[in-house]
């Protein structure tokens, strides 16, 4: 059920949804604009009305974040534009990863391009390694770190000091190209 929220002059929507799963009240606004808040089952829809109403200017922070710094529909986001792109994707990665991975000689199974909503990559427990198919449209360093990134998950599957030395082994200056890839809207697995 869409409804809308007047911020700042602007009617902004939302949606409304009822999750049987939901304990309490659940606010979430997208990179995109969108806001979703989730009611459980039985809260009156008041509940959501007041919830929103309360986390007002929160919400109009988030809005001007994403707008100010692009979300993710900046990025091509429709099925025709991964089914374009995604080979060129997976040539792009493939060759990255077995460039990076000629110094650190990991074992990994397969590499995947997918359109993955929420994350520019991810490493499996068995050692696949998956991208979304917008790393294409990254700038060459951030593609890098993004690939860099899922590689030492090979060696490391956690984010501990160890993981992130392996990482400044290849990209020295990762912190800084890391503050870049959080303003792109994804995030690393």
């Amino acid at each position: 059920m869409d409804k809308h929220i007047l911020l700042e002059n602007e009617h902004i929507p939302y949606t409304l949804k009822r999750s049987p799963w939901a304990r309490r009240v659940r606010l979430s606004v997208h990179r995109d604009g969108s806001i979703v808040v989730t009611l459980p089952s039985g809260a009156p829809q008041a509940l959501a009305e007041q919830f929103v109403q309360e986390k007002s200017s929160w919400i109009w922070k988030k809005i001007q974040h994403f707008r100010q710094y692009g979300g993710i529909s900046t990025l091509p986001h429709s099925k025709e534009d991964y089914v374009k792109h995604k080979n060129e994707a997976l040539v792009l990665v493939e060759s990255r990863v077995e460039y990076f991975n000629q110094a650190y000689g990991f074992t990994y199974n397969k590499i995947s391009v997918k359109d993955q909503k929420t994350r520019w990559g991810s490493c499996s427990k068995k050692g696949n390694l998956n991208f979304s198919y917008r790393i294409l449209f990254l700038e060459p360093e951030i593609q890098d770190l993004v690939i860099v990134h899922e590689l030492c998950h090979l060696k490391e599957f956690n984010h501990s000091e160890k993981f992130w030395n392996l990482v400044a082994s290849m990209i020295p200056n990762y912190k800084a190209i890391r503050k870049e890839l959080k303003k792109k809207g994804l995030q690393m697995g």
